[in-house]
């Protein structure tokens, strides 16, 4: 806890106990939370906590740079505390979703038409399938 303690201290990042939760909860987590999800399990040790803090918050850290969001459904984001670049693999029955660590850059080569517009600084592939706890359920 110190260490995220310091980290957002850096970056003048308004520590409170209920956005230390948040950061808690966050830190290490590859489950890709939505902003539902981290307000259930925050709300169990602050039980005055509202949706909204939680919101307000994820949104600062995104503006940050400090979390990216992750839109698989519009209606629902989600957030991933990993912000080292990677792609995403979600399944299309549970909508869990996994990191893939692979750099597909050199595959992805754009047309020279467009890299005469665009100076390419980043990208970020979504990858559609379907996990293996629902392979089982399925019978596949």
């Amino acid at each position: 806890m110190k260490k995220i303690i310091a980290k957002y201290r850096k970056r003048d990042f308004k520590l409170t106990p209920q956005r230390l939760a948040i950061l808690k909860y966050l830190d290490g987590n590859t489950s890709h939370p939505t902003a539902d999800d981290i307000f259930t399990n925050i709300k169990k040790a602050y039980p005055t906590v509202s949706f909204a803090t939680v919101y307000n918050t994820l949104q600062a850290l995104k503006e940050k740079g400090e979390i990216l969001e992750v839109t698989i459904d519009y209606e629902k984001r989600h957030y991933d505390p990993n912000i080292a670049p990677h792609h995403h693999i979600i399944c299309t029955e549970c909508n869990k979703i996994s990191d893939v660590f692979k750099d597909y850059s050199d595959s992805l080569m754009l047309p020279n038409e467009i890299l005469k517009e665009f100076k390419t600084i980043r990208n970020h592939i979504d990858f559609y399938g379907i996990c293996k706890e629902c392979q089982k359920e399925r019978g596949d």
